[in-house]
């Protein structure tokens, strides 16, 4: 890493006032090194703190029920458009560029910014693309195009509420962390009952009218611009500028390339962005190609094959709510790999046994021992990472979690057009198998010392 220069700088000291408006917004961004007490704990959870965690808490379920619905309508949007599983896959490839979109431009976002700034404009992005899908079957290219926008909003959101979480004093981190990723699940677990039941009833011509869905992520996502609007409105500005002056007390910020570079240099980092990349593929693929998979492969009925991405999502929510405290407990690296081996266990039911209700159980369970996974990794990087990249960092770990979100997904997509959507299952058991191994070579975090 390159050496800070030698040309210090200072900022007039802002008034008594400013200091007590500003003190909220700061405090999330500074990090507390020693393990919070239970005084501790009771003290942060003021009605600011409350709301902040509800707004963060609130914008996982809407980021949810959009990802929640495409299991169930992707077979719908085939019919509807005539195209074949390797070009719906675009919309994966949408969602990508929407994330790495967000992670080029996170970083010096955020250097002029504040935290209800992000927060609003992710929200804002999502209104936009829930927006433009809401009518009767829109062009096929903008249609994809909507991804873009409804993932670079949920890349801002998620990227500055799991920061606040995992920084905020006073909380236990790991439930937290927890709670609001389980609301994550518990929106893509209402979505296919939504979705569903709205794809399959049939117009005047008897054609699906599965865009109507879009109305409902539509007015969640003004729901959710309005509670970030209200909960974070003390950081919903602009940073204050850092201005050189004579040699003074003070260094400045690191710049934003400063920051990507030492990210980028980070060992940790990229062993855990790793795990996520694999991680999200077994997610994504298995919640986004079941119900094609049980339609073509078991010839099962559309209409009700397309709630069981609801079971899969049920039984993350669970996992999410119930396992963070055992995984905290007995050992994150130690519960990962358990995890794993259940995951394989019921991975392989659901691939061996011929039987509709045994893969639709076999698939909740996979999605319960899943469940964990990201805010366990989540907060082992937050420990891992130097404070003053985590801001920089996250982004890159959930990029690469899309990534791997949506480039098995679209390899499942192509080899499907070819082979037949039964390679779904060799491509899941690859997928939690490279997870357990990577787990292998994720640091163990140094225990904080008060």
């Amino acid at each position: 890493m390159s050496k800070a220069a030698t040309t210090t700088y200072t900022v007039e000291p802002p008034s008594d006032a400013e200091n007590a408006s500003r003190s909220t917004a700061r405090a999330s961004f500074q990090v507390d090194d020693s393990p919070p007490s239970e005084d501790g704990q009771a003290q942060g959870l003021t009605k600011s703190v409350l709301l902040k965690l509800a707004s963060a808490a609130f914008s996982f379920f809407v980021s949810g029920v959009n990802d929640g619905s495409i299991g169930a309508l992707i077979p719908h949007i085939i019919r509807d458009y005539g195209v074949t599983t390797a070009i719906v896959s675009a919309l994966y490839a949408a969602s990508f560029v929407g994330w790495l979109s967000a992670a080029l431009s996170n970083t010096h976002l955020n250097h002029r910014l504040d935290l209800g700034a992000m927060m609003v404009l992710g929200a804002a992005f999502q209104v936009v693309a829930h927006a433009l899908r809401a009518w009767p079957t829109p062009p096929f290219g903008l249609f994809i195009t909507t991804f873009w926008f409804a993932s670079i909003g949920q890349a801002f959101q998620d990227t500055q509420a799991n920061t606040y979480v995992a920084t905020e004093k006073g909380l236990t981190v790991h439930r937290w962390l927890g709670f609001i990723h389980a609301m994550y699940m518990a929106g893509c677990l209402v979505a296919p009952f939504a979705a569903s039941p709205i794809a399959s009833s049939p117009s005047g011509d008897g054609s699906s009218q599965w865009y109507l869905f879009y109305t409902v992520p539509l007015g969640l996502g003004v729901a959710n611009l309005a509670l970030a609007m209200v909960a974070f409105r003390d950081t919903f500005c602009l940073r204050p500028h850092v201005r050189a002056l004579d040699p003074g007390t003070v260094a400045p910020e690191k710049s934003a390339s400063a920051l990507i570079k030492e990210t980028l240099t980070t060992r940790s980092v990229w062993v855990i962005s790793l795990f996520f990349f694999f991680h999200l593929g077994v997610c994504v693929t298995a919640g986004g190609w079941v119900v094609e998979y049980l339609v073509d492969v078991r010839d099962g009925d559309l209409r009700q094959m397309g709630y069981v991405p609801a079971g899969f999502s049920g039984g993350c929510l669970l996992g999410r709510l119930l396992l963070p405290d055992p995984t905290h407990k007995f050992g994150e690296r130690r519960m990962i790999f358990i995890y794993c081996l259940f995951c394989l266990a019921f991975q392989l039911v659901f691939w061996l046994v011929p039987n509709i209700i045994a893969a639709s159980v076999a698939i909740s369970f996979l999605g319960f021992f899943l469940g964990p996974f990201f805010a366990t990794a989540l907060g082992v990087g937050t420990r891992l990472f130097p404070p003053d990249i985590r801001s920089t960092a996250l982004p890159f770990l959930f990029v690469f979690a899309q990534l791997g979100g949506s480039l098995f997904p679209i390899v499942t997509g192509i080899l499907g057009a070819h082979v037949g959507v039964s390679v779904l299952q060799p491509v899941l058991v690859g997928l939690i198998s490279a997870s357990a191994i990577v787990w292998v070579f994720v640091p163990q975090p140094q225990t904080k010392r008060e």
